[in-house]
């Protein structure tokens, strides 16, 4: 960035280092290893066997919870529309109504949830091959295979509009997405800094040194805050009872999370005649 800044300074009106989207992974710990799922089960919940239908029963539990937080808080919930990419639309088209009329309230929280079948990490239950001194015993092996996974449409107060994707299925898996001009945008508002912003890209700005400091800030100590509040909020709440005759003292279990995609932009021509002088 800073050498083409160098070689076409003079066409350019605005240059600016920002993360402009940002893919976030979160996985909890103490449930990505079979080991972990027949702790959690036995030990922790008394849950013994762990066959298929004491998995199954959790999927249900968080997708009835879902459903429930959709209808008791009036936010759509539905699977997209399977001619949605022959129109040429993308989900983010389709939510964009709810999210303009949430910020015309000034409200936050979710606006919409989408269902979709994708593929994604589970565990399975099956019985022994070969007989065992526990005739109770099963083998829990982890796979891969297709399943709902909810995406929950998001305002937050700081980020802005970020997106949470949760699977269903233990071990439950998280994925965010954030965009760092929604941030941005945001904070010079609550400045008063004055700017003009087209999608993802700011076109003009009264004070360039304070949209480059708010760029600046957009940090995991910001980021993770909101990350595991909404993951609190959203997630699995059957995570959180934790029986207490467990000698290990759990919790909340923590999640942890890993930078998966991330693209950054910030030059602004003054006109698309500029785009001529550029090399093909």
């Amino acid at each position: 960035m800073e050498t083409f800044g160098k070689l076409f300074a003079s066409l350019l009106r605005l240059v600016y280092h920002c993360f402009h989207r940002v893919v976030i992974q979160g996985y909890l710990p103490l449930l990505t290893r079979p080991e972990h799922i027949v702790y959690f089960f036995r030990d922790v919940h008394g849950i013994y066997p762990i066959t298929k239908q004491a998995l199954r029963q959790r999927t249900r539990d968080y997708q009835h919870w879902v459903e429930a937080f959709a209808r008791n808080h009036r936010i759509p919930l539905q699977w997209p529309d399977p001619d949605m990419k022959k129109k040429g639309l993308r989900q983010e088209d389709c939510v964009r109504p709810y999210l303009l009329a949430m910020e015309r309230r000034q409200r936050f929280g979710v606006y919409f949830i989408f269902k979709t079948m994708e593929q994604g990490p589970n565990f399975r239950s099956c019985t022994p091959k070969y007989p065992t001194g526990d005739p109770r015993s099963r083998i829990i092996k982890r796979q891969w295979s297709r399943y709902t996974h909810f995406y929950f449409y998001i305002r937050d107060e700081v980020l802005g509009p970020m997106i949470l994707c949760v699977g269903s299925f233990l071990l439950f898996s998280t994925r965010y997405w954030i965009n760092g001009h929604s941030f941005i945008a945001g904070e010079l508002q609550r400045q008063g800094v004055r700017f003009h912003k087209d999608d993802n890209a700011f076109l003009s700005v009264s004070d360039p040194e304070a949209l480059q400091a708010t760029a600046d800030r957009l940090t995991p100590e910001i980021i993770r805050p909101r990350l595991d509040y909404w993951t609190l909020v959203l997630g699995p709440n059957f995570l959180r009872r934790i029986a207490p005759p467990s000698p290990y003292a759990v919790t909340i279990p923590s999640t942890r999370w890993s930078t998966v995609a991330i693209s950054s932009s910030g030059v602004t021509f003054p006109s698309t005649s500029c785009l001529s002088a550029l090399p093909n």
